[in-house]
């Protein structure tokens, strides 16, 4: 039997000719197919109704990093330090957010992606860390440090489901935004912190599996945490599929 159909979102990317692009990160692909998944990228631009219609073949969604969300969406004013806002991007998410809620799939956010689920769900946002959060720790290490660079720890709650998944309650992870949780969303609950207190990881408690981290795992896939992460996303995808 095939691997289950793991909807992956997606970003518009520009060529140095000025041709516009759907792209996904590789990792991404190679963190799911490595976990024995069928990664399928999610196209911008389409239709409400073609969303839902595809979405209903998927047995979980990988809501990955990229850009800031628009800021007006949570509260916020408009700062010079966001970035490569897509409407398209955000509407496509955030519907896709509201299907695997009310549907039951299995979801795994990953970054921008933790910060979607968490605006979506009625949370707001940090729209710069290093300005809005006098005495945060340096959490942008982008562009000019390797993606797999390892810039702090996470606590992680001991009871939670994301302990249970890396086997412990600490891991050392890589750092590549600068926007973070300000206000966890109703009915979500934060899981894990870095050293400064922001929040790492949300998990959807009354879910069968909803889970974001902040940071970056498909460039740590040589990390057997990591490696478990995307395994028990995948395997969550697999009871759905059956089921």
């Amino acid at each position: 039997m095939s691997g289950p159909l793991i909807g992956v979102t997606a970003a518009h990317t520009t060529s140095k000719s000025g041709a516009r692009f759907v792209s996904v990160a590789d990792a991404y692909l190679k963190a799911l197919s490595q976990a024995r998944a069928c990664p399928v990228i999610i196209p911008l631009g389409l239709p409400d109704s073609t969303l839902m219609e595809l979405s209903r073949h998927l047995d979980g969604v990988l809501f990955t990093g990229g850009g800031d969300i628009q800021p007006s969406v949570y509260g916020e004013q408009s700062r010079p330090e966001v970035s490569e806002i897509d409407a398209d991007r955000d509407r496509i998410e955030f519907l896709l957010l509201n299907n695997v809620i009310d549907n039951g799939v299995p979801f795994l956010g990953i970054c921008r992606g933790l910060q979607v689920i968490n605006v979506g769900l009625g949370g707001t946002l940090y729209a710069d860390i290093s300005t809005q959060r006098p005495g945060a720790l340096k959490h942008d290490f982008y562009p000019d440090w390797p993606r797999d660079y390892l810039a702090h720890d996470v606590q992680i709650d001991e009871n939670s489901r994301l302990a249970k998944i890396l086997g412990e309650s600490y891991s050392m992870v890589n750092s590549l935004h600068h926007q973070a949780v300000r206000r966890v969303a109703p009915g979500v609950l934060a899981t894990a912190y870095s050293p400064d207190g922001l929040v790492e990881a949300l998990e959807v408690g009354d879910h069968p599996f909803g889970l974001a981290v902040q940071w970056h795992p498909e460039w740590l896939t040589e990390y057997a945490q990591m490696r478990a992460l995307f395994r028990a996303f995948v395997e969550a995808a697999v009871r759905r599929r059956e089921t």
